[in-house]
């Protein structure tokens, strides 16, 4: 059964969160939010590197090697979090052109879990390929 603590926890890192993404802060995000043993998964017939991801340096890697493959993001947004429990989703719309892909439309849901210290330490992405 959920808490209050804990639904008023999850809520809180959903919003810092999305705070920062909307600022295009998303290293700064992974830095404060993200638990050292963070799991990041992708789809299995994502193009751009692993399936699964493990630890915090592996997963600012691989948001730094996704910027460095854009060559301009025409925009971005980051829907509003709806939480439950010690999980939440965002709804992410990208408008990006990438340096050897040209431009793009991207929409995927993205899923995290909040440990019970105020972690991220999982995150999941869907999106239609």
């Amino acid at each position: 059964m959920e808490t209050p603590q804990v639904a008023n926890q999850t809520k809180e890192i959903a919003d810092r969160l999305v705070e920062l993404c909307r600022q295009g802060r998303n290293v700064e995000a992974i830095d404060e939010l993200y638990h050292d043993d963070v799991v990041s998964l992708e789809m299995a017939d994502w193009p751009g590197g692993p399936q699964r991801v493990e630890g915090i340096k592996q997963v600012v890697e691989k948001n730094e090697q996704w910027m460095d493959n854009v060559q301009e993001i025409h925009s971005a947004n980051v829907s509003d979090p709806i939480t439950a429990g010690n999980h939440f989703t965002v709804k992410m719309n990208y408008d990006v052109t990438f340096k050897n892909q040209g431009r793009t439309q991207m929409e995927e849901l993205a899923v995290y879990h909040v440990d019970n210290n105020g972690k991220i330490t999982q995150e999941q992405f869907f999106y239609d390929m």
